[in-house]
């Protein structure tokens, strides 16, 4: 006889108490491995699967799609033991989000009466939306997609979509959007009832919830400019030097080196001189408290918002494994698979707002860090070179600090040690 378990929402760790369901991956009937993922949730710090302690058949599950849990609430339940179609009865007893004992098996699918096993695998290229049949939900590059025409009253079978096949886009939904409010139409929300929109004679307001992702960063910005005595300071830089020998370095074969990399061996050497821009304020016991560790945050824009990866241990890594860590962390940004030990814990942070293509800014500073580090655009600019005009690489680097660790001495000291090191990268080899 079949034992059914139920598997409640396990403890995601650093301090998460709840999460939003985005899309499940599993359905009533369907059999599943030990440690497959079932459900993909979104908390304050990422986007990430739950794997299922249990093998059997998914017998029930609670919440739908956009509903937020707590920690501790059903998930599902699974029936395991000799009738649960050959599956695995043993739990693996791991229930922390993003770890399991295997890599995950293909998802199994039940065949009812009458249908036919599905043709053709989930897409390939990346989406997180599924090619689903003609009768069934239109596909979208999202689950978040889908919500946001959910939630202000699309409906998605009468949209045309501007991706691959037909697939619908999040700037296809926002367009759709903007062309009902242009001609007066105002959407009927089809999800939980939300508070009326002031509304104009433009037409009615788009209210868009401030949660997961986007409501943690929120949050730590209102903290931030509400706890911070923040002040910036800036200089241009002429980094023609610092470019030549990152090309010097690319053309000797091995990896390649990134800018980011090297900016950020510029960084952990400035904060070993001037280590009071590697702090922490404890208000509490009125104490500034210096770490001997660099942890170093690194600013990326992703489709769910503005996240900050951490490069553990930033200040004993050489150029390559710098490269390396950057180039791996910035595509767990992208595919939103980054795990919250990965998004906290930074100690200073680089910002390089130059793939904008802005050439300053006056960032705010990553709570509870001392101060970020920004870089703009290297672009060509006029610029005295060696007592003569000429056209060299140009950067502004821009330095946003707690003025409540240090003074404008300091804080200027470690942006012009910086900047030195870009204009003359020979400097460097006095710290390796």
């Amino acid at each position: 006889m079949a034992q059914v378990l139920e598997f409640k929402l396990p403890d995601l760790g650093e301090g998460l108490t709840e999460a939003e369901i985005v899309r499940w991956l599993v359905e009533v009937g369907d059999v599943v491995a030990v440690d497959q993922p079932v459900v993909e949730v979104e908390t304050a710090k990422a986007l990430v699967d739950v794997p299922c302690p249990y093998g059997g058949v998914i017998t029930a599950r609670f919440g739908e799609e956009g509903t937020e849990l707590p920690v501790g609430a059903p998930l599902l339940t699974v029936a395991v033991g000799p009738t649960a179609s050959g599956a695995e009865t043993e739990g693996s007893g791991n229930v922390l989000v993003g770890y399991g004992t295997s890599e995950a098996p293909a998802r199994r699918r039940r065949v009812r009466p009458g249908q036919t096993a599905p043709s053709a695998p989930r897409e390939a290229n990346g989406s997180s939306g599924t090619r689903e049949t003609a009768d069934g939900p239109v596909p979208v590059i999202s689950p978040l997609v889908r919500r946001l025409a959910r939630q202000n009253g699309l409906d998605l079978k009468e949209m045309t979509g501007s991706g691959p096949d037909g697939l619908i886009l999040r700037a296809d939904v926002e367009y759709a959007l903007r062309a009902a409010e242009a001609q007066g139409r105002t959407a009927e929300p089809t999800a939980t009832p939300q508070a009326p929109a002031p509304t104009s004679a433009a037409g009615t307001a788009l209210r868009i919830p401030l949660k997961g992702i986007r409501g943690a960063v929120a949050d730590k910005l209102s903290r931030s400019r509400r706890e911070i005595p923040d002040a910036t300071c800036w200089v241009d830089a002429d980094a023609t030097e610092l470019m030549r020998a990152r090309a010097a370095m690319n053309a000797s074969g091995g990896p390649k080196i990134s800018l980011v990399a090297l900016l950020a061996r510029i960084c952990t050497a400035a904060l070993a001189r001037f280590p009071e821009l590697n702090s922490t304020v404890d208000m509490e016991a009125r104490e500034v408290v210096q770490l001997d560790h660099v942890h170093l945050g690194f600013a990326a824009q992703t489709e769910r918002g503005l996240v900050v990866p951490v490069v553990r241990d930033a200040h004993a890594r050489d150029a390559e494994a710098l490269t390396a860590e950057f180039a791996r962390l910035t595509e767990a940004a992208r595919t939103g698979s980054l795990t919250p030990g990965e998004l906290t814990g930074s100690t200073f942070t680089l910002n390089n707002y130059g793939v904008f293509g802005v050439d300053g800014s006056t960032p705010i500073i990553n709570h509870p860090e001392a101060a970020m580090l920004g870089v703009g655009r290297i672009v060509p600019k006029p610029w005295v070179h060696e007592g003569e005009l000429a056209v060299r690489q140009v950067v502004q680097l821009s330095l946003t600090f707690d003025h409540r660790v240090c003074d404008g001495g300091t804080a200027g000291g470690f942006l012009r040690y910086v900047a030195d090191c870009v204009e003359q990268p020979a400097v460097l080899l006095r710290t390796l």
